[in-house]
């Protein structure tokens, strides 16, 4: 298995670290606000994942198994607490399923055991290396906040926006891929790590129903909502966000 070399950025010191992963076509500016939060009390790492950010973009297919070899490479910590969202959940998901003496605690923000139909992230990819990139990252501000926060955070709008046209097409598409072929749903049972488990009732990315069905599946998980919110709602919402985090991570 060929590693990416992952571009990584830490603030804080001590306690056990929080390691941080993102959303298909972010980087780590997604978690600015939490890495200004924990990094008064505790070590947090934040990653930009394969082809994502600074990192290396890698062409061709991937898959959730190599995502998260890259970041078990990238983070110095034998181990830490874990906070994935959205693709970021699928990687954090598989390495407490396959790494589980890594994870202390494990926070699945936005994310599913299984994301829709792969002949859709299979267009996507498509889509994405034919160019299209800037035109989708419209339509995905559209599900990453709710309509109220959009419309009262207009710069803010457009500076997310431009961090998802920013990414490399090629790591866009990559990563497409490796959510076209994930799927936990057999194997959630055996998740024996405290988990938290969050949803935004306006995700239309990940609703509930879908979020829910990991705190379902996951032996004691605990479910969160927040409303109003949407896919990124550790942005929208993040001081609550930091909040129910640091409560759980306690």
């Amino acid at each position: 298995m060929a590693l990416a070399q992952l571009h990584v950025r830490e603030f804080g010191t001590g306690g056990t670290p929080l390691v941080l992963l993102g959303s298909l076509g972010s980087s780590i500016k997604m978690w600015l606000h939490q890495l200004d939060y924990f990094s008064a009390s505790r070590r947090v790492i934040a990653v930009d994942l394969r082809g994502h950010g600074k990192s290396d973009v890698v062409p061709g297919s991937t898959t959730i198994d190599e995502l998260a070899a890259d970041v078990l490479a990238a983070v110095d910590a034998p181990e830490f607490d874990l906070v994935g969202l959205s693709l970021g959940g699928g990687i954090a998901q598989h390495i407490a399923l396959a790494h589980a003496d890594h994870v202390r605690r494990l926070v699945l923000v936005s994310t599913a055991p299984k994301f829709g139909d792969s002949a859709g992230w299979q267009q996507k990819a498509a889509d994405v290396r034919a160019g299209k990139l800037d035109e989708l990252s419209q339509s995905t501000i559209e599900r990453w906040f709710s309509p109220t926060w959009l419309q009262s955070h207009p710069a803010s709008r457009e500076y997310w926006r431009q961090m998802v046209a920013d990414t490399p097409a090629e790591g866009y598409a990559a990563a497409c891929t490796a959510l076209a072929a994930f799927d936990t749903r057999e194997q959630l049972a055996s998740l024996s790590k405290p988990t938290l488990v969050v949803a935004g009732t306006q995700d239309t990315s990940t609703p509930p129903e879908v979020v829910q069905q990991l705190a379902a599946g996951i032996p004691d998980a605990r479910y969160e909502e927040f409303n109003p919110a949407a896919h990124l709602l550790n942005v929208e919402r993040a001081a609550e966000f930091n909040a129910l985090l640091e409560d759980f991570l306690s």
